[in-house]
């Protein structure tokens, strides 16, 4: 269709990958079709083109011929928010001349708007199993008239448990809808589902056998490193030649904060990214990396999926992966769409046995990960970091305030706020009006209360378990 290549033109897409070629003609004809690609290959256009193509625009002349105009045509289910996000970009891209009316729902971010919209008319929906049930329930998002429903990574779907949801989901579309699952692998689970609610879906695979699922663009470096250690190895690999925007992954919520805060003091402009955070504060944090604001994003696993930022050189594993799915996806967020990239792991000596078993799943080379300190010569060499660089950047200028952004109002941004100001026992610490030179000030020159604050803290004395009189101080 002119006005889908031309929206895509004018944002310099131009040529299709290997899954836009061989799916296109397919989906496009209304067949049901399980893709499998190896992520950032460009399956989300592969998808959005024909879901756009076949729905009805508001301008069209037969749209008021439709059933119910203004109900959604179309269903696009992924399986976290940051993954709906990106996805609903490429959709508003793609749609953008042809008008169709577009809208994402997501749980974490009120009802009203998302109410509106749908009272107002939608065409396309692209939302998260658990609010597109929710205000399906509700009444308020109709899917009878849906005519074209998309499971995107529907592995990740299955191992975030919405595999239920997304059944009961598929349970209120009509049968005769065409369904386009993606996927990256393809387990037991996902193979029934598609065996269940597909009618002969043409099988679609955009590789050949004999190619891993990592991005063959992406040099892997594995090493072993010590917990102690590991800041001081990071803070060199992010001063490394040709460092662009980083992903750090970690394991917990509590490790991924941790990290975070402890860039943000060495001088590394860095967010995290984890599901401890308001939403609108994960939103803004992906906004400011994707702006170049900030360069670094520490993030769990859950709180990445589906992340789509061009220009993302290094992946980083703070943290051994859980398993080898979880490998291919964290490190497939660099070297996308025929770029380079670069992904580093670092293994802890607890971690020796999960490695070996991912790395024999995906037969790596690195089944013995190298012994790696912040010191070790190849750190420096297999990454081309200079040898004079420092764990710890120039500290920003005291008329310059340090940057604050990736702190995410949490951590010890928050907790030096706290120390500055607040209430304590002391009553001098209450008049420094939470300015933390003031308290500074207040520290190194004790003030003329000082000493009668110090004989306060020790007026309760006990003698046998009982309080005797109080000093004299009072």
């Amino acid at each position: 269709m002119p006005e889908i290549a031309d929206a895509l033109d004018a944002v310099g897409i131009s040529s299709p990958f290997p899954i836009q070629e061989m799916t296109l003609s397919v989906a496009l004809m209304g067949t049901d079709l399980i893709g499998q690609a190896r992520t950032g290959t460009g399956k989300t256009l592969a998808f959005s083109i024909p879901v756009i193509q076949r729905t009805v625009a508001p301008h069209d002349t037969d749209y008021d011929q439709l059933a119910a105009p203004g109900k959604p045509q179309a269903l696009i289910v992924c399986p976290t928010r940051e993954l709906a996000i990106q996805v609903a970009g490429d959709v508003a891209t793609a749609s953008k001349i042809r008008g169709t009316r577009n809208i994402t729902i997501y749980g974490g971010v009120p009802y009203e708007p998302q109410l509106e919209a749908l009272e107002a008319g939608v065409d396309i929906v692209v939302g998260t199993p658990g609010r597109i049930l929710d205000l399906a329930n509700r009444r308020a998002l109709d899917l009878s008239h849906v005519k074209a429903l998309v499971l995107d990574e529907a592995d990740e779907m299955l191992d975030l448990g919405f595999l239920p949801d997304v059944e009961s989901i598929l349970a209120k579309t009509p049968e005769t809808r065409q369904t386009m699952l993606f996927s990256a692998t393809m387990p037991g689970a996902i193979v029934g589902l598609a065996r269940k609610h597909m009618r002969h879906p043409m099988n679609i695979r955009a590789e050949s056998a004999e190619d891993t699922q990592m991005v063959p663009t992406t040099a892997q470096f594995v090493w072993q490193a010590h917990e102690l250690d590991k800041a001081e190895v990071l803070a060199r690999v992010l001063q490394a030649d040709d460092v662009g925007r980083v992903i750090i992954f970690t394991r917990t919520k509590r490790t991924a904060q941790r990290v975070a805060d402890d860039l943000a003091d060495r001088g590394f402009p860095a967010s995290p990214l984890h599901g401890d955070m308001a939403q609108g504060a994960r939103e803004k944090a992906l906004q400011r990396f994707r702006d170049g604001k900030i360069n670094t994003l520490v993030a769990t696993d859950v709180a990445a999926r589906g992340i789509d930022v061009a220009g993302i050189t290094h992946v980083i594993n703070y943290n051994c992966p859980e398993d080898h799915k979880t490998y291919v996806h964290r490190i497939g967020r660099t070297g996308r769409a025929g770029a380079s990239g670069i992904a580093v792991t670092f293994v802890d000596w607890a971690d020796l046995t999960r490695w070996k078993l991912i790395n024999a799943e995906l037969g790596l080379p690195f089944d013995e990960p190298q012994e790696t300190y912040s010191t070790s010569d190849h750190l420096f060499h297999d990454l081309g970091i200079a040898r004079d660089v420092k764990g710890r950047l120039k500290p920003p200028s005291p008329k310059e305030p340090r940057e604050q952004g990736g702190r995410g109002g949490q951590g010890r941004g928050g907790q030096g706020g706290r120390r500055s100001g607040g209430s304590g026992q002391n009553g001098q610490r209450g008049q420094g009006g939470g300015d933390g030179a003031s308290r500074s000030q207040g520290d190194n020159q004790p003030g003329p209360n000082a000493e009668r604050n110090r004989r306060r803290r020790q007026r309760r004395r006990t003698r046998s378990g009982e309080t005797v009189a109080k000093t004299s101080s009072d």
